[in-house]
């Protein structure tokens, strides 16, 4: 197991992934609590068989760490919170799959998403492929309804239960999904302080979090407390203005990796919706209609030519873009097909120029 006392005192450059010196205990889905929704066998076959896929490789070159942990992501994070959802449990392992075979490491849950279904999901194939040593798993908790909030109580469940549907004895990145006010940080991170030295948890972040908190937090870091490494917010070129006032200053001060979150904002910058008529009657699309605007084609139509020039999706273009943005990390984005995850990952690969990025700030701004 990684040191459970660590909170990533040492220099990014001088560290190297080091997964846990004896595997996870796969536990069996028969292990999960009652009150934990279930997937139909129809949905996870026990066995499910490989993908035979192309061979598409990615220079490990293109791995980054989150700021100071030994925790070294591929640049782009699944987002599994289709999963159970807009994606049923066999498509969800072929996504995985595409995304293993493109060199991809680091997936993104929530014990919210489709209330645990998610993580029943990831668990079920880590368990199948043998893969969770050499995968990151960041979950957030705080809004499923079992472990609401961010009492040390909620805390302490909550990171049980997604441990049990996750199949695995502990979590790389946990996150704070949102921020809770009923409750003081002092409490909530005195909770993780117990997991991580636990070995349950390794390292800690925000979601949602405003600059104000993550002050507040690094104050009581500095008392012995685990830090906040990483930050998910919302942040896209249509959605710029809530990160790059305080929170890029904040992040950059305390030298946070950044996780944008609703990277294509909704599919809209993948270029999925270019009409009203091109919306699905599903709530995904129904969220990215609010782009269906001048501003939002403007961008769009940018994003279309760059992405010509580099002979690339619209999506990476997207991506590529905040992997040139400062303290960024790894944007997260989700697919609902495999198909959909070739761009995704594709984006680590490209070099914007500046002229590129200089078109891509102007019209977003």
């Amino acid at each position: 197991m990684p040191n459970p006392g660590m909170h990533g005192s040492h220099c990014a450059t001088t560290r190297t992934t080091t997964p846990p010196t004896t595997p996870p205990t796969e536990r069996g889905p028969s292990s999960l609590s009652q009150s934990i929704p279930t997937v139909p066998p129809t949905v996870l076959p026990d066995n499910p068989a490989p993908l035979a896929l192309p061979h598409l490789s990615a220079p490990l070159a293109l791995r980054r760490t989150i700021a100071d942990t030994d925790l070294t992501v591929h640049p782009l994070a699944l987002g599994t919170s289709v999963f159970g959802w807009t994606a049923d449990g066999a498509t969800s392992h072929r996504i995985l799959d595409r995304h293993r075979d493109l060199a991809g490491n680091f997936l993104d849950t929530a014990d919210s998403y489709t209330s645990g279904r998610s993580e029943v999901i990831i668990g079920s194939w880590l368990r199948s492929r043998r893969t969770r040593d050499s995968t990151v798993i960041a979950t957030k908790i705080g809004k499923n309804l079992d472990n609401p909030g961010l009492s040390s109580r909620s805390i302490i469940g909550a990171v049980h239960a997604s441990l049990e549907r996750l199949g695995t004895d502990y979590i790389d990145l946990l996150h704070f999904h949102f921020d809770d006010p009923t409750v003081s940080l002092e409490e909530s991170l005195g909770a993780v302080d117990v997991l991580i030295r636990g070995g349950l948890v390794r390292y800690l972040a925000a979601s949602n979090f405003s600059a104000e908190r993550l002050m507040e937090a690094r104050v009581l870091a500095a008392n012995g407390l685990p830090r906040f490494v990483a930050l998910q917010t919302q942040y896209n070129l249509l959605h710029r203005t809530a990160f790059e006032s305080s929170l890029d200053l904040v992040t950059r001060a305390q030298g946070m990796g950044v996780l944008p979150y609703f990277a294509l904002a909704h599919g809209f910058l993948a270029g999925r919706y270019r009409s009203k008529a091109d919306l699905e009657k599903t709530t995904r699309s129904s969220r990215g209609a609010k782009y269906l605007n001048r501003n939002g084609f403007r961008v769009l139509s940018v994003l279309d030519r760059i992405a010509e020039e580099h002979d690339a999706a619209p999506a990476a273009i997207a991506i590529a873009w905040l992997l040139a943005r400062g303290p960024v990390v790894a944007p997260v984005a989700s697919a609902s097909h495999p198909d959909q995850v070739d761009a995704l990952v594709a984006a680590a690969g490209i070099r914007l120029t500046r002229g590129d990025m200089v078109d891509l700030d102007r019209v977003s701004t």
